[in-house]
C-alpha cells in the first residue's frame, strides 16, 4: 500500500428518480453526473469514475464524453472509466478518446479496462459473444502497445495489422494510467501482471478478505516476472448518511429495486432485507455513518494492501440529491477518518 491511500468514487450513471418519484431523462442524469464530479473535485476526492452501459436503466454509454465535460470544470481530481468494455470497442479509438480527456484535464485521465458484466454491447456493435475471451485478450494486447509506444507495429488475428502506426493525439506528459478490472478470475489476475498493469478488484459481495488470495497471486506473478509489483485497488458499492439507520433506510429501497431488476435477468431470487443487512454487516457493502464506513474501508485497505479504494455510490433510482449528500460526507468526514485510522 502506498503512503497515502487514494480514495475515489464510482458511479454507473443509473437513471435516478426526481422529486416527484418519476425517472429523470437520460440527459438530465448525465448533467447531474457532471455536478457530482465537480463536487468531488471541490472536496479533494482523489478519483471520479464513470461506468459504461448500453441499456435503458443506465444513462452513460460513453464515459469519456462525460469525463471530458467534468474535466473542463475541475482542476485536480483524476477522471476515469469504471469500466471501459474493451472487448466490444476499438483499442485505438479508446486510446484516442482517453488521450483527449487527458489533454482537457491536463494529465488527469485514467482508464480501467474490463470485459464488463453486461453483454448488450456485443450485438450492438456486431461482435460475437463466442469470442468473448479472444476479443479481450487481443484488444488488450494492442492497447498495451499503444500506451507504451509512439509508433506501433502489431499483428493479431481479429483485425488488420499495424505497421509503424502513430496514434493521435498522443499523451502530452508521462503515460495514460491504465488499470485492469478483475471480477473473480485468477486468469485475469495473471493477465494484469503479465501486461505490467495495476489491478482493480470489483468486489460487490461477500467478505472482502476472500480476495486476499488474488492479491497474493498478483504479487507472486510479479515476483516470478522479476518486476516491481503494481498498485492494487478495490471498487465496492456503498452509501453514507448521518447515521447507520438513516443510511439503511435511504439506500435499501433503491438498491433492492436495482438488484432485483438485474438479478431477475440472471435468475437470482429477490433480495431480502436480511440478506441486505448481512452484506452490510460482514460483506462488501460499505454503508452507514461516516465512522462506520471509514472503519470498513480502512480494514479492507489494510487487509488487502490497497493503493486505492473506490466507493460506488449509484444504485438504481437513488436520488441525485442523496448522492450529492453522500459525496459531501465522503469527502469531508470519511476520508479524514480513514487516513487517521491508517496512520
Amino acid at each position: 500500500m502506498t503512503t497515502q491511500l487514494q480514495l475515489g468514487l464510482d458511479t454507473f450513471g443509473d437513471v435516478t428518480a426526481g422529486p416527484d418519484g418519476a425517472l429523470k431523462p437520460h440527459a438530465q442524469v448525465i448533467r447531474d453526473l457532471v455536478d457530482q464530479g465537480v463536487l468531488a473535485d471541490e472536496l479533494g476526492i482523489d478519483f471520479f469514475g464513470i461506468g459504461e452501459h448500453h441499456r435503458a436503466d443506465f444513462a452513460v454509454s460513453s464515459p469519456e464524453t462525460v469525463l471530458a465535460g467534468i474535466a473542463t470544470r475541475t482542476s485536480r481530481i483524476r477522471l476515469g472509466s469504471a469500466v471501459t468494455v474493451l472487448s466490444s470497442d476499438d483499442p485505438i479509438r479508446v486510446f484516442q478518446r482517453f488521450s483527449t480527456v487527458d489533454a482537457l484535464s491536463n494529465g488527469r485521465a485514467e482508464v480501467i479496462l474490463g470485459r464488463g458484466s453486461f453483454t448488450e454491447s456485443f450485438p450492438l456493435f456486431g461482435f460475437d459473444l463466442r469470442q468473448y475471451e479472444a476479443l479481450f485478450e487481443e484488444k488488450l494486447d494492442l492497447f498495451a502497445e499503444l500506451i507504451r509506444k509512439t509508433s506501433v507495429t502489431w499483428r493479431g488475428n481479429l483485425r488488420p495489422p499495424l505497421r509503424d502506426q502513430q496514434v493521435f493525439p498522443p499523451i502530452e506528459k508521462g503515460g495514460l494510467t491504465t488499470w485492469i478490472g478483475v471480477g473473480g478470475s485468477p486468469e485475469s489476475v495473471i493477465r494484469a501482471a503479465r501486461y505490467d498493469l495495476p489491478m482493480m478488484l470489483a468486489i460487490i459481495g461477500g467478505p472482502p478478505q476472500r480476495f486476499r488470495p488474488f492479491v497474493d497471486l498478483y504479487h507472486d506473478a510479479f515476483e516470478r516476472l522479476g518486476r516491481p509489483v503494481r498498485p492494487v485497488g478495490v471498487h465496492s458499492p456503498g452509501y453514507i448518511a448521518d447515521s447507520d439507520a438513516e443510511a439503511v433506510e435511504e439506500f435499501f429501497p433503491a438498491y433492492k429495486q436495482m438488484r432485483d431488476r438485474i438479478g431477475g435477468e440472471r435468475g437470482w431470487a429477490p433480495m431480502t432485507r436480511e440478506e441486505f443487512e448481512r452484506e452490510v454487516a460482514g460483506g462488501s457493502l460499505y454503508l452507514g455513518s461516516p465512522e462506520t464506513v471509514a472503519r470498513k474501508i480502512a480494514a479492507t485497505a489494510k487487509g488487502l494492501g490497497l493503493s486505492r479504494f473506490q466507493l460506488k455510490i449509484s444504485a438504481g433510482p437513488l436520488a441525485h440529491e442523496k448522492m450529492m449528500r453522500c459525496i459531501a460526507l465522503y469527502g469531508r468526514e470519511v476520508m479524514p477518518l480513514v487516513r487517521e485510522m491508517l496512520g
